[in-house]
Formats: C-alpha cells, sequence, structure tokens
C-alpha cells in the first residue's frame, strides 16, 4: 500500500508565502510524474503543476510565475513553493503521484488527503 500525506497549508496574507509538501510511504519502487491539484468550493478540481521524471514542468496558467513545483526522490517527496498569494489561491490542495510498485510493472495513481490553503486579509 502506498500513502501519500500533505502537509504546509495554513492561513496566509496576499502577497504572502507558503510551502506545501507532499511525502510517499510504502510499496513504491519508482516515481512517475507527480501532480499538485486544487479545489475551491462548488469548482471542479484544476491541475495546478505537475513535473515528470526528467523534471519537466508543467503549470496552470493562473499561477504561473508564481508558484513552484519540485521533487525530492531520495525522500519520496514533491514540494509546491507558492509565491504572491492571491484570495483566489483559496483551494483544498491535493497531491497525486503516479507510482510503479515494481519494476516494469504498470503506473499507479495515489491521492493525498488534501491541505488546506486560506488567502485572505
Amino acid at each position: 500500500q502506498v500513502q501519500l500525506v500533505e502537509s504546509g497549508g495554513g492561513l496566509v496574507q496576499p502577497g504572502g508565502s507558503l510551502r506545501l509538501s507532499c511525502a510517499a510511504s510504502g510499496s513504491i519502487f519508482a516515481w512517475n510524474r507527480m501532480d499538485w491539484y486544487r479545489q475551491a468550493p462548488g469548482q471542479q478540481r484544476e491541475l495546478v503543476a505537475a513535473i515528470t521524471t526528467s523534471d519537466s514542468t508543467v503549470y496552470g496558467d493562473s499561477v504561473k510565475g508564481r508558484f513552484t513545483i519540485s521533487r525530492d526522490n531520495a525522500k519520496n517527496t514533491v514540494y509546491l513553493q507558492m509565491n504572491s498569494l492571491k484570495p483566489e489561491d483559496t483551494a483544498v490542495y491535493y497531491c497525486n503521484a503516479h507510482i510503479k510498485k515494481v519494476a516494469g510493472g504498470p503506473d499507479y495513481s495515489y491521492w493525498g488527503q488534501g491541505t488546506q490553503v486560506t488567502v485572505s486579509s
């Protein structure tokens, strides 16, 4: 079994910064693509950022230039550095990891439990 645990959310004023972490544990042979999503009340879940094994990154248009995704393979952890936060960034943030349990096996998708980010003065 694989578990993802997010941390780092909280309340921050507009213009502030937060750093989210997502740590994986369990039967992990290798990471593949790792993503951060967010979901605001009454809204669909949207992709915030993604990072591949070659460290290629993709960002949603609304966060480009403000958020940075990174990963530490040795710690099985993905990070999301969020700067210049805006009230519209308020949402529950989820990490999604695509993981191989064995060499040559398929990728399995796992989700964390989510961490609340609230941007408000």
